[in-house]
């Protein structure tokens, strides 16, 4: 499993991923960057081998993020080599972005190794989100992307309009595609101690857990939190940023010149995931402030489907994948309308049943289909159609998995007929 843009302890995605395989009895290994300077770089958790490469930090100009890029698509070739020589591997799993991380790992389809293509995200729209000074590379990434479909003997994407996209975009049948929604584990739905010192910071506190990028709006939150405590009149509230990202410098900046600094509280990364959940029960109102673009439209945020877990009212934008997820456990701000969003926050504020209720609901929907368990015969299943065409190692190998995962289909699809039918009501 290869990725580049987050390490393997930051990746939720990834981690439930590895340890559905390896469960299933699958050896993993893992190449990814390392978290921080020190960290061994080869070490075994939980009996998944993680390799790391220490990651090149230049700067965050055009030329920075090029180099960066170029220096970890150097390293991760170098070290899936290693890997294939230290653990062996049959299947390569690449984790985008960027995408051209499948062109890199392609020659290895000589050997007879194959390749699932994970979308975490559409990266044409997620460039075109970070990088609008750079449009004239827009044709290269759209190019990277097609190429990464069409060379990958599997893919696996995140919600249905990903999966449209691979369709339309990459030309791809059906058969090659299987959706592997992010969700939570049903372990993580209890009642986590609360925090006292951060219970103490306000009366309300409202909750963001997620990365700090251009695309995340973390601007409009100030924004919206502006409006809140001058146009409102509400000053009862502190607002927990719960993450990082090449945004952060200029939402702290932003923060000071409205004069928000005590309405804030920035706490980095949380990488233990007791204190993540206990900030989150901790919490009384949730927010997702991303705005609509073509990349946010068509991704499903992994904060949501925490907050769904940790059963937190959630304030958001109306956007397609937001709404498909948090369904009627969110209030909803109309597009762009920063003001209609603060409303939506006061409403909550001044209305403690109405957040339980939606909270409720929340954590409904993750129990009843959006879980990661829901989730896991899907990914198998992708894996048994990836295999189904290899050799006859392969084949002998995984007809365990392959029975077990058959067995599983008709359960899969009812549940998949709850979700859906959640969502559509």
């Amino acid at each position: 499993m290869i990725v580049e843009n987050c390490p393997f302890q930051r990746d939720p995605r990834l981690r439930r991923e590895a340890t559905t395989l390896q469960s299933a009895g699958y050896q993993v290994s893992v190449v990814c960057p390392a978290l921080r300077p020190g960290q061994p770089l080869r070490e075994y958790i939980q009996g998944i081998a993680v390799y790391r490469y220490r990651p090149l930090a230049v700067g965050r100009t055009s030329l920075g993020h090029f180099l960066e890029y170029a220096y970890a698509t150097l390293a991760i070739a170098v070290l899936s080599l290693v890997v294939m020589v230290r653990e062996g591997f049959d299947v390569i799993h690449v984790a985008n972005p960027p995408d051209t991380l499948v062109l890199t790992v392609a020659p290895y389809k000589i050997l007879g190794k194959r390749i699932i293509y994970d979308q975490h995200d559409l990266c044409p729209e997620l460039f075109e989100a970070k990088f609008p000074q750079l449009r004239w590379l827009f044709p290269m990434v759209v190019w990277s992307e097609y190429w990464s479909y069409r060379l990958a003997d599997h893919v696996i994407v995140t919600n249905e309009s990903y999966r449209d996209n691979a369709l339309a975009r990459g030309n791809l049948p059906t058969s090659k595609v299987t959706i592997v929604r992010n969700g939570p584990d049903l372990g993580s739905i209890c009642s986590a101690s609360v925090d006292r010192e951060l219970r103490d910071k306000s009366k309300n506190l409202f909750a963001y857990a997620g990365t700090i990028g251009s695309q995340d709006d973390l601007d409009c939150m100030c924004r919206i939190l502006y409006r809140l405590r001058y146009d409102l009149g509400r000053e009862d509230f502190c607002c927990v940023v719960m993450g990082d990202g090449d945004a952060l410098p200029e939402v702290r900046n932003l923060v000071r010149e409205l004069h928000l600094e005590d309405n804030f509280w920035f706490t980095g990364w949380v990488d233990d995931p007791d204190t993540f959940l206990c900030y989150l029960t901790t919490a009384d109102i949730c927010v997702s402030p991303e705005s609509s673009t073509p990349y946010n439209n068509r991704s499903t945020f992994v904060k949501i489907m925490d907050y769904m877990a940790a059963g937190k009212p959630i304030v958001a934008f109306d956007l397609c994948e937001t709404r498909i997820s948090a369904a009627d456990s969110a209030l909803y701000a109309d597009a762009g309308d920063e003001r209609q969003f603060a409303l939506r926050l006061a409403e909550l504020m001044d209305q403690p049943v109405l957040r339980s209720e939606l909270g409720g609901r929340g954590q409904k929907r993750i129990r009843d289909g959006l879980a990661w368990q829901y989730s896991t015969p899907k990914l198998l299943w992708a894996y048994n159609a990836c295999l189904a065409n290899g050799n006859q190692t392969c084949r002998t190998y995984h007809a365990k998995i392959s029975e077990a995962t058959t067995s599983d289909k008709q359960e899969e699809d009812d549940l998949s007929g709850i979700a859906k039918t959640s969502t559509d009501s």
